[in-house]
């Protein structure tokens, strides 16, 4: 007789907490100095945030880092500092958070999407190919999850096609592409501070360079348009406040000390779950290939076929995987281009043309994806070898349960 699953009033099979953030009083402490100083603004007061802009440049190998109030402010700062302009076509897939693609339409410029890869949930290289005009300015490839994109095709692309590449990094702090950090490899690498994110300060973001113009640019942007040696009331571009405070800095200096750390531990428990998984009927985890030398699985992401578990919808299975204590989720309900913001063409921008129409778009491995994936967070990827056990363990007693 199989066990009573716990969303039916049974005992969880996994009985532990995950906490995120992971705090101690290193970090409460170093808040606490700048609350008490009174120093909080940026930048009239103290330097915790250069310090810390240095300090993540230095971490990602890159020359510069610009932070801001958010990771959906750092893209659309590297857009108009790539220098794109109203009517511009910018590559976005459209397995991913909105901001990706709104941050496009907030520069007036057209979000085209294109295709994922089936087996990785990436950008699909071939597809960028395949979809660049004369008006193609930039691409916007995601490492969704923490997976690198194909870098080297993506970068040979732009190169022969004179196109600006924006990584969107928001997941991928601290991962490799074939030894390089993730976001140090396009003309700009774009990361989210946010709550869920593997570094965060609750909210924030930063953009990183090695480009001198584009690091002036992007400063600029974020300080309402002054420029290095100024007067405080020029201003010479279209910039606005975005800037951090010095709170924020210090705290994500604190949590920035541990995060090789944690992005090994997340890389080493996600190759474990692999193999435990892969041997689970019905589960398949998305590939990762040799240039991947680090994964930091912000999301764990595994496909669920539904015919391995008595027809069980990958909605009610992603119930009753977070019923059994698996900090997990069913992930997007669709792509983006099926969100009513592209639907129904809401822009309040004036540059997209009459013929642009997001209810023709048709992605069929974005669309798949959102019927089949199941994510797992990145904070229960900080547990131990035992507790991936007990994740594949409570998949198992799902699958006697129903089988």
């Amino acid at each position: 007789m199989s066990e009573k699953l716990a969303i039916h009033g049974g005992s969880k099979a996994v009985d532990k907490e995950f906490p995120w953030p992971i705090y101690d009083s290193n970090d409460v402490n170093a808040v606490t100095e700048i609350v008490m100083s009174g120093k909080w603004g940026n930048p009239d007061c103290g330097d915790e945030v250069a310090r810390f802009e240095s300090e993540f440049a230095a971490y990602c190998g890159s020359k510069y880092a610009i932070t801001c109030v958010n990771g959906s402010v750092s893209l659309r700062l590297a857009l108009i500092a790539c220098g794109v302009k109203p009517g511009d076509e910018v590559i976005v897939p459209p397995y991913t958070f909105i901001t990706t693609a709104s941050s496009v339409i907030e520069c007036n410029c057209v979000p085209v999407f294109v295709d994922i890869d089936a087996d990785t949930y990436n950008i699909s290289p071939a597809a960028i190919e395949a979809a660049i005009t004369e008006r193609t300015k930039a691409i916007i490839p995601v490492h969704f999850g923490g997976l690198a994109c194909d870098m080297d095709a993506i970068m040979d692309i732009a190169k022969r096609h004179g196109l600006r590449v924006i990584e969107d990094a928001a997941h991928a702090h601290g991962a490799e592409y074939k030894g390089k950090k993730l976001g140090s490899i396009g003309d700009v690498g774009s990361f989210s501070f946010q709550s869920s994110k593997n570094l965060t300060s609750g909210e924030g973001g930063i953009v990183i360079t090695n480009d001198d113009e584009l690091y002036a640019m992007m400063r600029s942007l974020r300080n309402v348009g002054r420029i290095e040696g100024g007067q405080w009331y020029d201003h010479y571009n279209p910039g606005c406040n975005y800037r951090t405070t010095q709170m924020q800095a210090v705290l994500l200096s604190q949590q920035l000390k541990r995060l090789e750390m944690q992005t090994q531990k997340r890389n080493d428990n996600g190759l474990f779950l692999n193999e435990l998984l892969s041997n689970i009927r019905g589960l398949m985890p998305l590939t990762r290939s040799e240039a991947i030398t680090l994964h930091c699985y912000h999301i764990y992401i595994f496909k669920y076929d539904a015919s391995e578990f008595g027809g069980l919808s990958r909605n009610d299975f992603a119930a009753m995987l977070a019923a059994e204590g698996v900090p997990s989720f069913k992930g997007y309900p669709h792509p983006l281009y099926k969100q009513p913001l592209f639907q129904n063409k809401n822009f309040m921008c004036y540059a997209i043309p009459d013929h642009v129409d997001y209810t023709q778009v048709h992605c069929p491995n974005a669309e798949q994806a959102c019927s089949e994936a199941i994510w797992i967070l990145q904070h229960a990827l900080l547990g131990e070898k035992e507790d991936m056990q007990a994740f594949a363990q409570a998949i198992l007693k799902i699958q006697r349960a129903i089988c």
